[in-house]
């Protein structure tokens, strides 16, 4: 019999994976891992509309020391754009697997990281739109990472 990967219903889950942060690829195997790094590199070669539109938007942009790395791995994940400074993530929705999305998310989140959701379609017919919600959001973060740290310095 062959083996095929399918998603349990979300009542045999309690909760989303954990990533593991253990050497070179978070305790992933390394063909696994050089395969997503593969794909990370085909999509950097071959984006698609909704990608290069915000992507150019970013770049018209002066962000300082926080850039944004295109199609990202971050663990098993696979993201867009990722701003690990800030460890910020943007991800375009394309309408895929969205219980997929949800978990990574909620793994994602799990290690700190913030995930951003924009639809294709919403960044495709305004892409400064979108481009501007995104620094709303890196201003918010900093200010959310600098509270933090500001907390911790405190006795």
């Amino acid at each position: 019999m062959k083996k095929t990967l399918t998603i349990r219903p979300a009542s045999e889950r309690a909760e989303a994976p954990k990533i593991q942060k253990k050497g070179r690829g978070w305790a992933i195997s390394g063909s696994r891992l050089d395969a997503i790094h593969d794909r990370a590199r085909q999509l950097r070669r071959e984006p698609d509309e909704a990608h290069l539109a915000l992507a150019a938007e970013l770049a018209k942009e002066d962000l300082g020391k926080y850039k944004f790395k295109r199609h990202a791995v971050i663990g098993s994940a696979l993201v867009d754009f990722a701003c690990q400074p800030l460890k910020l993530v943007v991800a375009i929705e394309r309408g895929d697997a969205p219980e997929i999305e949800r978990r990574r998310d909620a793994s994602l989140a799990e290690v700190g990281l913030k995930v951003l959701r924009y639809d294709a379609a919403e960044v495709l017919s305004d892409p400064e739109g979108a481009c501007a919600a995104v620094l709303r959001e890196m201003k918010a973060r900093y200010d959310e990472l600098r509270a933090s740290s500001r907390r911790r310095k405190t006795y």
